[in-house]
């Protein structure tokens, strides 16, 4: 939208540094709570990788939307929609919500999400008239403790992606993405099983292989396996190289070493309980076949096209269509303004996620596949 849109006596267009003032004021007048501070706005209008919609007569603004655009994925958010009381019942939210929807689709966006108050039917009734479908809840999401619905509206109506349903679980340490990966796919094969930090820091110990330069490690993909194995989970394991797995990342011979030892004596453990070890690397394709078998796989990425972080991260595959693999990150870039929802089926266009499935200087290739056993 680099014009003015006129609609219905209303002009809609792209905020500019100088609305900040009346976008706070804006906020003000719509909320009570949870509101988007001045140093937010200031941020969002100069640096942020957002959209701004403002509508307005005569100069006055009636109503604002902001779209937050997640990075290296296909989705944008719909951070906030505000409208003032008196331009209320008149269309003006559905005309902002078809701005947005514009806007999304001119940054490459196949996807809008949003989080809406479960006690706000009018907006609830609204968003599902443009064919926004639920996608769950966020319990006590508010500043007042008030739930809230996640909703989603394909803007590509031919994406119909066949996802597995993975229960959601947020990395609590920087390092524990293998860990998180891990139990979200262990709960979507056996419901039972309880979220907890101490799971997470147990599998995180049975599976780290790997040093960081803040003293702690990481998972490779031979602990993890062993660590599923040990539950009672068919596996799979798919890697391009049978070497030291991330030991280009490490400067120290000596822990390198370290690392080759724990490596190879998780190898001949796996070998010992006839885990099949496929040293074919990890292509889409791949991904697709073992997700029609009825699997559910945990690939290693570089954050880099996400998180701008050269560092190796788990991430579950939970689905895929023509153009997108989906993912459940467990990585939430608070940051960035991020939530839940950010995290949850995130589509990456394939070719996009096939580059990211790569790390280090030896473009390392690596796959854990549980299946019910």
């Amino acid at each position: 939208m680099n014009q003015a849109t006129p609609i219905g006596g209303v002009r809609i267009r792209k905020a500019l540094p100088e609305d900040l003032a009346a976008l706070v004021a804006l906020e003000q007048q719509s909320f009570d709570s949870d509101r988007i501070s001045q140093r937010q706005f200031r941020y969002l209008l100069t640096k942020g990788n957002a959209s701004i919609l403002v509508a307005e007569t005569n100069g006055r603004l009636q109503g604002d939307v902001v779209l937050l655009y997640s990075r290296a994925t296909s989705v944008a958010r719909l951070y906030s929609i505000a409208v003032i009381a008196e331009a209320r019942g008149k269309g003006l939210g559905r005309s902002l919500m078809k701005a947005a929807e514009n806007a999304a689709w001119e940054h490459h966006r196949a996807y809008l999400r949003l989080e809406v108050r479960k006690d706000n039917r009018d907006a609830v009734r609204l968003y599902e008239s443009l064919g926004y479908r639920r996608l769950g809840e966020f319990s006590d999401y508010y500043q007042d403790h008030m739930d809230a619905w996640r909703l989603e509206k394909s803007l590509a109506p031919d994406l119909h992606p066949d996802l597995t349903q993975v229960p959601f679980y947020e990395q609590s340490l920087e390092f524990t993405c293998g860990a998180a990966s891990l139990m979200m796919a262990m709960k979507a094969l056996t419901p039972p099983l309880e979220f907890s930090r101490t799971l997470e820091l147990r599998l995180w110990r049975e599976a780290t292989t790997i040093f960081m330069t803040s003293g702690h490690g990481g998972c490779g993909p031979y602990g993890l396996a062993l660590a599923a194995v040990k539950r009672g989970y068919g596996i799979d394991v798919y890697v391009s190289d049978e070497g030291t797995h991330l030991g280009d990342s490490v400067r120290s011979e000596h822990k390198r070493e370290v690392m080759r030892l724990v490596q190879e004596d998780m190898y001949q453990q796996l070998q010992s309980l006839g885990v099949p070890i496929n040293c074919t690397g990890v292509t889409v394709e791949t991904i697709e076949e073992c997700l029609g078998r009825g699997g559910i796989p945990l690939v290693l990425i570089s954050s880099w096209q996400i998180y701008k972080a050269r560092v190796p991260h788990w991430v579950v595959v939970t689905g895929s269509d023509e153009n997108f693999i989906y993912v459940n990150d467990p990585f939430v870039d608070r940051e960035e303004g991020e939530t839940l929802i950010d995290s949850i089926h995130m589509p990456i266009l394939k070719d996009k996620f096939a580059s990211m499935a790569r790390y280090g200087r030896v473009g390392l290739q690596a796959m854990v596949v549980l299946y019910h056993d």
